[in-house]
């Protein structure tokens, strides 16, 4: 199809009256004379050359330690998500460098194990803390305080995206079922954010971002499914869902273009980024069959029990060395758990203040004499545990 571009006065762009709030940052990010990038591309980069991007290719996406290396991992369903944006927000005529930034670093905050360790971490949260995890939002803590990377000096600080990109991590939630999705117009302190969904996002091409990630986990999970075997027996289902004979046939081509060109066809200034009426039913009564036969199904329900075990017991064992003297706790436990320990001691003197000089600028700092500060530290921490790094630490905990 070829492109129509008619989104291309509201893109993110000089020309847009929110430009300036759009590319602004915490401060400014330091510039080089041969930099060849736009400000976007920058971001871009610095997302990926995070520690928290480069350990989605060890956390779940819906499928716990697959025997199938073809299976989806977290950083592979980024790159659809990335891919989805792109073709959509190029016929648009939107900017697809700020769709690439949002679309990779969409996930960073996701936990180990899924949505199914991101409910677990939120129980926790809620009982310690008073507030719940939503990986939104810890995405916006990582990008904002957690990830360092080093600048022309050598010297490691906070990543500083853009408020677009910023925007675009916390607001991309994927869980929608409304049709006409459409940017809001207030510049908000991203900090007035309490739940996931609370606000559309600021820029059309957050927008995309968030439509996209829905497009991509629905229909990718449904051929992840037929691939482990585990929708067998859900033939007449399926083809009754997308008049598709055979299993064989069903596959993130024959179901994702057919909504990618759709949502291009429909949507408009005025009517938003939008469906067919047809489509739009045929979208959510996917997602209805994903959560029956494949999110909930038994053969899933058994590795959320484990979960729940091997996230438990590494917070717990790591709170239970919480005390008034940190660092001397923080030895103890490296001398029990010594790979746990040193790691999540490695980490908490990144972000506490213990009077030693850093070498490092970053924003966030923990007080040695605060519980729930701890405990904070140690949900920060945990969420950024790949699945592998988390069993591993459950083994050595239960290990002699």
């Amino acid at each position: 199809m070829n492109s129509t571009k008619k989104f291309a006065k509201y893109a993110a762009t000089p020309n847009n009256p929110n430009w300036e709030n759009i590319i602004s940052r915490a401060k400014p990010l330091y510039q080089r004379d041969t930099d060849l990038r736009d400000i976007f591309e920058r971001d871009y980069n610095r997302i990926i050359n995070s520690t928290a991007y480069r350990r989605l290719k060890h956390k779940t996406q819906v499928f716990f330690s697959p025997d199938n290396d073809h299976i989806c991992t977290r950083i592979e369903h980024v790159t659809h998500v990335d891919s989805i944006s792109h073709t959509i927000a190029q016929y648009l005529g939107l900017n697809t460098n700020l769709t690439h930034a949002i679309a990779v670093a969409h996930d960073l905050g996701h936990s180990p194990f899924g949505h199914a360790g991101e409910k677990i971490l939120s129980t926790i949260s809620m009982r310690d803390l008073g507030f719940s995890f939503w990986h939104e939002k810890n995405g916006l803590d990582f990008v904002d305080f957690i990830e360092l990377l080093e600048d022309s000096d050598n010297c490691k600080q906070n990543m500083n995206l853009t408020y677009g990109v910023r925007d675009g991590i916390i607001s991309h939630c994927g869980e929608i079922d409304e049709n006409s999705l459409k940017p809001r117009t207030k510049f908000i302190d991203l900090k007035d954010y309490t739940k996931p969904n609370q606000f559309a996002p600021y820029t059309w091409e957050g927008c995309v971002v968030k439509i996209s990630d829905k497009i991509s986990y629905v229909c990718r999970d449904i051929e992840d499914g037929i691939t482990l075997g585990i929708l067998n027996d859900c033939t007449n289902e399926l083809h009754n869902l997308l008049g598709i004979d055979s299993l064989k046939n069903i596959n993130n081509t024959n179901v994702i273009n057919g909504l990618i060109y759709d949502l291009c066809m429909n949507s408009s200034f005025d009517n938003g980024l939008c469906f067919s009426d047809k489509s739009l039913k045929l979208l959510n009564k996917l997602k209805a069959f994903n959560y029956k036969n494949i999110y909930f199904c038994d053969k899933i329900q058994p590795s959320i029990r484990y979960f729940e075990v091997v996230l438990n017991e590494i917070y717990n064992v790591l709170k239970s060395y919480y005390s008034n003297d940190l660092q001397s706790s923080l030895n103890k436990l490296c001398l029990v758990y010594p790979k746990l320990g040193n790691s999540f001691k490695g980490f908490v003197n990144m972000y506490y203040d213990f009077g030693n000089k850093k070498s490092h600028k970053n924003t966030i700092l923990f007080s040695s004499n605060n519980e729930k500060d701890f405990c904070h530290c140690i949900l920060y921490y945990i969420s950024g545990m790949t699945d592998h790094f988390a069993i591993e630490a459950y083994q050595e905990i239960i290990g002699f």
